[in-house]
Formats: structure tokens, C-alpha cells, sequence
């Protein structure tokens, strides 16, 4: 989650024009703790503005492919959506509990990422690194104790 963000700012420093809709997306994404199903980003935009499913899909195709937002790949045959690395918002991994279905924003600190010593080892071009952990989450572990 991203609070220091200037969304506007983010927007206009990518080139994208700054319309109420992608403002919106953006700041649903940005503003959450953990990434989102288009679904869930479509439900929240719609709690103050009339957007209907296809126009969330076309803004996180946009954001996606102007480098404002992550589509981060889910356990399951579906995609969630979290802001991409800016100057506020460091790289991180994510970690997907598999019972649950639950994906979570890893601290930076937890897994040190460094894109230099990849781009270093690998005779390549890296354009783009995700990096998820998969395993049980703490109310999941809960739950099973409790039965």
C-alpha cells in the first residue's frame, strides 16, 4: 500500500491523461494493502462511480502497459492487480496462501530483490521480475489447529 503516492503526478509522468476513471483504478490499487482481482477493483470503483466491467479491464490493460500497475499472476487461472514500483512504492514478492486463495504484499525488506546482479548473471534482458511464495497463511494455519 502506497500512501505517499501522487497519483495525478504518477499518471502525468507516464504520459497518461489523467481521467476520473484511471485516477480511480489507480488509487484503488495503490491505496490497498494487498493485491486485487478485477473484480474487486471493479466492486470498489463502483461504490462512487458508475464503471462498468469492461472499462475496469481496458484501464488495468492501459495502467498495466504504461507501468503504473502489476498484473501479478494468483494460484488460481486469474490475475490480481497491485501497483507497480515507483519512487515510493519499492519492488517486493507476494505470498499466496493455497488453501485460502489469499495473495499478500511481502515488506521490501523480507526478500531482498536485486535487478543488477540478475541483469548481471543473466546474458539477457530482464524486463520484468515477479517473485511469489506459496505456502499456508497465518488464519489458515489457525483454523486447521483449531479442527
Amino acid at each position: 500500500m502506497c500512501y505517499r503516492c501522487d497519483y495525478p503526478t504518477l499518471l502525468e509522468e507516464r504520459g497518461v491523461h489523467c481521467t476520473p476513471h484511471r485516477l480511480h483504478v489507480l488509487e484503488v490499487v495503490g491505496d490497498s494493502p494487498r493485491p486485487l482481482t478485477a473484480d474487486e477493483i471493479h466492486k470498489t470503483v463502483n461504490r462512487s462511480q458508475n464503471a462498468n466491467r469492461v472499462t475496469i479491464y481496458r484501464i488495468l490493460d492501459f495502467l498495466t502497459e504504461k507501468k503504473l500497475v502489476e498484473r501479478l499472476s494468483s494460484g488460481e487461472r486469474s490475475f490480481r492487480y497491485g501497483l507497480a514500483p515507483n519512487r515510493n512504492h519499492p519492488r517486493h514478492a507476494h505470498f499466496y496462501c493455497t488453501e485460502c486463495g489469499g495473495i499478500e504484499c511481502l515488506s521490501p525488506g523480507a526478500l531482498h530483490l536485486s535487478m543488477d546482479s540478475l541483469e548481471r548473471a543473466f546474458p539477457g534482458l530482464i524486463k520484468r521480475a515477479e517473485v511469489r511464495l506459496d505456502g499456508i497463511c497465518r488464519n489458515c494455519l489457525k483454523l486447521q489447529k483449531s479442527h
